[in-house]
């Protein structure tokens, strides 16, 4: 993995933005600025960067930017909103008051902005008006873009017209000061919009943020520039780079406010606020123009050099954390105006590049999973889950107990013995402990935490718990028989879900009665850290149970993913070629699994192949390959370093010795020596003879080897409707196998190769490789062969598939 992606064509020495604009036009236009930082600028005096074009807004508001470029794409794409509304009331004193509606977060359009503007140019020409102050309706100020507007974008045109532009000339150099009247939250646009006012008033409550970057863009309203000059260089950058919201009392600490004031006095003290600066009695603040945070331009640009140090580990493979740097640092090094139209376009750039387009659509996906047909839709309510039992307090169970815990839920540990279940209490604490160290929950919250976990030997204890997680080794007949107990201890009401991973719900419950109440709870490791959970439900998992289930993940702070019951799921389903292609790879070509691994890392994975089967356990991976070797035959493979590393001892970290060593103590991997000896065993009892030599091959070729396969499994899952839709596996892929967010997820990865591509490769290897003894692991799918032939995105496949029902 490198540094920040570059982008093409830049002044800046370090990093090239992504646009081509001649910025010494703009530069230009803005030398005739004659008004001070405290004066307002005479009405007399040439605009700053007035733009020769007229700006006009079109049907969507683009990233925090209210510019807008011709959109390349087949037919017009409708976004349902209602028409945003912009009022505006002037008082008795002279101020105008501008209010912002456009529910449910007054989010701003390019109607939106538009109206803006017009109200301000109407504010200006009035001579009763002697202040403004801009507001938000119904307790809220702005919550930022209109982002599926952005996610439509399909490419960007010649067409230009400046929205940063009019808002530098009509907000901020307009001939009355302006002040924003924040409630709630200022988001993206929304504090663009506050920072371009003279003063910024917040209630207590209040958030602010630019959280732009999290969307694989950034700021388009000039808040690259404002927010440096405001909080400062270094605290604007962590604010934008790492997405951080403001709470009211320390942004009035940094600057960013001018006054916390309570809500109900929030519109009278505006008004006042503004009237004074008309009068001259506090001075007329101009954010583009203030210097006061930032120190010299040497300080500002070392502190911009050490920030990209600094955040170097966490960007990598992406252009627009460079981007954002790349556009602060060019307004410290020229001029800010001249950079706020630099900023805004290279936004609309970023909001059509790959990683853009990509966290929209994990943004999105976010949002459509908690969203069940038949469930969510039908007006029941969630019961509230007030108690939980674990059975089995191991490093799933006692993970289980600890997110419950953390939330201040009872939680009951059963076991099989005193020393199991002293282990399993004290593993709880310590990772509660853990927590509290790092500052996840307070000691108060840590000591409540922690006597809200209890152990037990019998389940007779369990006759008030509103839940049960069965979280036992995995053995059919073993949990067949827990269910079995639990039906007859546990209330009538009571939920009871299984945490496998693997096995079908159905054969779990094959001897319980109760059905309806039946479910599994798929928590992923560590499960008091991983934000993934699958809820896996039957056909009989009744409507209320998966709602409640639902609620129940909300609360403990994970992500419900709703899936039909089938071996695998979601995940390891989809997942279980990303190990086994990886040790065809290792055992039958030779391709070393050091670098397999070091590959897959710089792809964007936490860790490779079999860095992860010695995290999790070899012994874990080969039960997994064992079951599902049993249940598809015929494409998995019947040899894997995991049996070999079993056989040996070698569990990987837990043993001190895998595919790695380990030093004791810690968890950093070292290459083992013996490793070539162990694959040399592994080829032969896969039955290559003396005859057998390396394979040569590219590391695109090795990626593709590895990745081509989950995205073929993938297929096979939407295709069974194991997910109810393809951004939930998207999803699911991101947060349960840590697949590179800023790729939009597997099949969103897979449609921006092309299945064609994929499905030439699948088959190239497929012949290539059939008679080594893997079957029909590389053969394509046939919803792959389809979308291939048809030319259709991968996404569609689940579409297609329940559209056959």
């Amino acid at each position: 993995m490198g540094d920040f992606m570059p982008v093409k064509g830049s002044d800046c020495p370090e990093r090239a933005v992504a646009v081509n604009l001649s910025v010494g036009d703009a530069s230009s236009a803005n030398s005739t600025r004659t008004a001070t930082a405290d004066q307002p600028p005479s009405v007399s005096n040439p605009k700053v960067g007035r733009s020769s074009r007229t700006c006009q807004f079109g049907e969507y508001f683009l990233g925090g930017s209210a510019c807008r470029k011709t959109l390349s794409r087949k037919k017009k794409v409708k976004v349902n909103m209602a028409r945003p509304i912009v009022t505006m009331d002037v008082g008795d004193d002279g101020v105008a008051i501008i209010t912002m509606k456009n529910p449910p977060v007054n989010a701003i359009s390019g109607e939106m902005i538009s109206a803006v503007f017009a109200k301000f140019k109407a504010a200006h020409s009035r001579k009763d008006v002697k202040a403004i102050v801009l507001t938000g309706a119904d307790g809220k100020f702005c919550g930022g873009a209109d982002i599926r507007g952005m996610q439509v974008m399909k490419s960007v045109g010649t067409a230009w017209e400046s929205g940063v532009v009019t808002m530098n000339e009509i907000i901020e150099d307009g001939p009355k000061p302006a002040v924003a009247a924040i409630e709630t939250f200022a988001l993206g646009g929304g504090l663009e919009l506050a920072m371009a006012c003279h003063a910024r008033l917040a209630t207590p409550n209040t958030r602010l943020g630019l959280p732009e970057l999290q969307l694989g863009i950034i700021p388009g309203l000039g808040g690259t520039q404002r927010l440096p000059r405001l909080v400062g260089v270094a605290k604007a950058i962590d604010m934008m780079l790492t997405v951080q919201m403001a709470p009211a009392k320390d942004a009035l600490k940094s600057g960013l406010v001018d006054a916390v004031v309570p809500p109900e006095r929030l519109i009278a003290e505006a008004r006042k606020w503004a009237l004074n600066i008309a009068s001259g009695q506090i001075p007329w603040h101009r954010s583009l123009a203030r210097s006061d945070h930032l120190g010299s331009v040497e300080e500002s640009l070392k502190i911009i050099k050490e920030k990209r140090v600094e955040y170097k580990h966490l960007f990598k493979n992406v252009p627009h954390p460079g981007a954002c740097l790349d556009v602060v640092e060019h307004g410290l090094i020229k001029d800010p105006y001249a950079a706020t139209i630099l900023e805004e376009r290279m936004s609309v750039e970023l909001q059509v590049s790959p990683t853009g387009k990509a966290l929209m659509h994990v943004f999105f996906s976010e949002r459509a999973v908690l969203k069940v047909p038949g469930v969510t839709d039908t007006g029941l309510k969630p019961r509230q889950i007030r108690s939980v039992a674990i059975v089995g307090g191991g490093l799933m169970g006692s993970g289980i107990a600890t997110a419950v815990a953390l939330q201040q839920i009872p939680v009951l540990i059963k076991e099989t013995d005193t020393d199991a279940l002293k282990r399993a209490l004290n593993t709880v604490k310590v990772n509660l402990e853990n927590r509290a160290k790092k500052g996840a929950l307070t000691q108060q919250k840590l000591q409540s935490a922690i006597s809200l976990v209890r152990g037990t030997l019998d389940y007779k204890d369990f006759g008030n718990v509103d839940l049960v997680v069965e979280a036992a080794f995995e053995s059919i007949p073993l949990k067949q028989q827990i269910f079995e107990d639990l039906e007859r201890y546990c209330k009538p009401d009571c939920i009871l879900a299984t945490n496998t991973s693997l096995i079908d719900i159905d054969l779990v419950g094959a001897k319980t009665r109760c059905q309806e109440r039946l479910a599994g709870t798929h928590f992923f490791s560590p499960a008091h850290i991983m934000p993934l959970l699958e809820l896996v439900r039957t056909e009989k998992t009744s409507p209320q149970v998966q709602l409640d289930l639902i609620n129940f993940a909300k609360v403990i702070r994970k992500v419900p993913l709703t899936v039909n019951s089938s071996i695998g799921f979601a995940v390891n389903r989809a997942f279980f070629s990303y190990g086994s292609s990886a040790n065809f790879l290792a055992i039958q070509l030779g391709v070393d699994p050091y670098r397999i691994d070091r590959i897959l890392k710089n792809f964007g994975m936490p860790v490779g192949p079999f860095r992860l089967a010695d995290m999790t356990g070899q012994q874990i991976s080969l039960a997994t390959n064992k079951l599902l070797r049993e249940t598809f035959p015929h494409r998995t493979l019947k040899m894997s370093l995991s049996d070999l590393m079993v056989e040996k001892n070698r569990l990987g970290e837990k043993t001190g010795k895998g595919v790695y060593n380990y030093k004791p103590g810690t968890r950093k991997e070292e290459p083992a020596p013996e490793l070539s000896d162990l694959l040399a065993e592994a080829r032969k009892r896969a039955g290559l003879g003396a005859d057998w030599r390396e394979v040569s091959i590219s590391d695109e070729e090795v990626l593709e080897m590895v990745l081509f396969p989950v995205v073929n499994e993938a297929c096979r899952v939407l295709e069974e409707k194991v997910v109810l839709r393809s951004s939930d596996l998207d999803l699911a892929s991101i947060l349960g196998m840590g697949f590179p967010k800023y790729r939009g997820g597997i099949i969103f990865w897979g449609d921006s190769i092309g299945a064609g591509h994929i499905h030439s490769q699948l088959s190239k290897w497929f012949n290539l490789y059939k008679s080594n003894g893997i079957g029909d692991f590389y053969k394509p799918s046939p919803s792959l062969e389809r979308s291939a032939s048809s030319k259709r995105k991968l996404a569609s496949i689940v579409e297609v598939s329940q559209s056959r029902l």
